[in-house]
């Protein structure tokens, strides 16, 4: 009976030791790479570092594994030292604007406390924006921020604009309206959004904004009167040192006018403007500042500027109609001068009324088109509308053109003038020699210049270029015009072409008539002030001396 008890209870003992040692191995068999093993330690409370499950599966990352952000983990149980899991691999270009931001420069020198992606996002509890719980939600991102600028979030939070956000407002600027997101830089930076030279453009984000303008009933003109200011002069000049929005407002304790901590309060003015220009009046800060030259409160520079208008326009009336009587009277003798000089026509009727034509349709075709190519030029406003004017009025030009080709070329060849004019426009071998006898002459190499006939390589070349030019126009014009069969037809590198051939045409065609033929008609002192025979259709004294009929 005693060996009994002592066999059982050896058996007992080592039972219970073997038993042990089980459970002393089974924590080093290795786990199966899972999202539900990593959880079993890092979903545990007070394990560090824990995870909430709940927020993985409403995150929007909840279909990544935890092997797709922590690659480095190869096995279970895994090291300690673990690499900071890295958003670049997805996120490339917010990092690349991340890498390039202040933050992401401060963190590159290691200064301690740089924000990293999850201080702004989250770790694993990464909301889409537009949830309420994101850090990201509009309505959180001050206290983001904040995390790291405290002191300022107190200045925002006390602002018109914070006051806004609090209440709800969703037009309300938070922080990444003016700092940008991922790319935020110091003022001192020209790229930032918050650089003297772009601050008014910040601020004209909202405050040029029709539809905040209109719901909030905000001024609707406080940047133009700025940049009109003499503040907003110098800003356009290129001035950083200007006085710019932040400058008079503040930065981030914006405060209403009313506001006796507001800078913009009329007792604070004179510290304010004092900050730049010292020993300021206080009758001067009376006056608005942004009102520039539209100041309708002021009743002195309202009369000034009507005063000035009226004074504009009579002054300058007076004199355009002075200079229209005596350019009449002139234009009067100068034709009764030709019509008693000779006989000679240089410019039947119809060949006169083409010409108008064609100066009327080039006008408008040079300046619609390169209105078309420089829509925000400032010579463009009188295109400015609802309606497409540039448009319009370019293909109403064109279509006048190509209808005055047609019947120029039906007079060329079906008139006897025309046969005659074609047959004299001909290039030929004395006009080379001729033209080589001229910069001779111009040259001091020829005592006297030769007499060409009665069109010359002048006119020759002129009237060459005109037809080479309004081929290639007409063509490319009409491709890019019906660009949906050009589309279907040709191949886009020929399009392009089609349309830079276009482009550099007209300006070969306008530099031509500015430097050519405004030489030769306007500005040549033999003709000065101007040639008038496509008015009166007579030759001028000078070409009287080259050719009778």
């Amino acid at each position: 009976m005693k060996i009994n008890s002592a066999c059982l209870s050896f058996l007992f003992l080592l039972f219970s030791f073997s038993l042990s040692f089980a459970q002393i191995d089974t924590p080093n068999k290795p786990l199966a790479l899972t999202d539900e093993s990593c959880l079993s330690c890092h979903g545990k409370a007070g394990f560090k570092p824990s995870v909430n499950a709940e927020d993985l599966k409403k995150s929007i990352h909840s279909e990544l594994s935890c092997l797709d952000c922590h690659s480095d983990i190869k096995s279970l149980p895994h090291p300690t030292n673990l690499l900071k899991a890295s958003c670049d691999s997805c996120h490339t270009e917010s990092a690349k604007r991340y890498n390039n931001s202040s933050h992401g420069k401060a963190l590159a020198a290691k200064i301690p406390g740089s924000p990293v992606c999850s201080d702004c996002h989250g770790a694993h509890d990464i909301y889409a924006p537009t949830h309420l719980a994101s850090k990201l939600f509009w309505q959180n991102i001050p206290s983001t921020c904040g995390k790291c600028h405290g002191e300022i979030l107190k200045e925002y939070n006390r602002s018109v604009h914070g006051k806004a956000v609090i209440d709800g407002k969703r037009e309300a600027p938070v922080c990444t309206n003016c700092h940008g997101e991922h790319s935020v830089n110091e003022s001192k930076e020209q790229i930032s959004k918050i650089e003297p030279a772009h601050i008014t453009e910040t601020c004209g984000q909202c405050h040029q904004a029709k539809h905040i303008i209109s719901k909030y009933q905000l001024p609707n003109d406080v940047v133009e009167t700025y940049m009109q200011s003499f503040h907003g002069l110098s800003i356009r000049r290129g001035s950083l040192t200007a006085a710019n929005c932040a400058s008079c407002h503040g930065k981030h304790s914006i405060l209403p006018s009313s506001d006796k901590n507001s800078s913009i309060y009329p007792g604070n003015l004179i510290k304010t403007c004092g900050q730049c220009h010292a020993g300021i009046s206080e009758q001067f800060v009376k006056e608005k500042i942004h009102s520039g030259l539209q100041l309708k409160s002021n009743k002195s520079t309202h009369i000034v500027r009507n005063f000035y208008f009226f004074l504009i326009v009579f002054t300058i009336g007076l004199m355009l109609l002075h200079n229209f009587l005596d350019l009449y009277q002139k234009m009067k003798a100068h034709y009764q001068h030709m019509a008693r000089l000779g006989k000679i026509v240089r410019m039947n009727t119809s060949e006169r009324i083409q010409h108008l034509f064609l100066l009327v349709s080039f006008l408008v075709l040079a300046y619609s088109g390169f209105a078309l190519k420089f829509p925000n030029a400032w010579w463009t406003m009188p295109f400015m509308g609802a309606i497409d004017w540039r448009g319009y009025s370019h293909r109403l030009a064109a279509s006048i053109f190509i209808i005055l080709c047609v019947y120029h070329i039906w007079y060329m060849f079906c008139t006897s003038k025309g046969r005659w004019q074609l047959k004299a426009l001909l290039p030929q071998w004395i006009d080379v020699v001729q033209c080589g006898q001229t910069f001779a002459y111009y040259l001091g190499l020829r005592k006297e210049k030769p007499k060409p006939a009665f069109y010359g390589y002048i006119e020759k070349v002129e009237y060459w270029a005109l037809v080479w030019g309004s081929i290639i126009m007409v063509i490319t014009g009409c491709l890019l015009l019906y660009k949906e069969w050009s589309m279907k037809y040709l191949p886009k590198w020929l399009f392009d072409v089609v349309m830079t051939i276009h482009y550099y045409e007209a300006i070969l065609a306008c530099l031509s008539i500015l430097i050519w033929h405004f030489y030769f008609t306007i500005f040549d002192p033999d003709v000065y002030p101007m040639k008038w025979t496509w008015v009166s259709g007579k030759s001028a004294p000078v070409d009287d001396e080259r050719v009778n009929e």
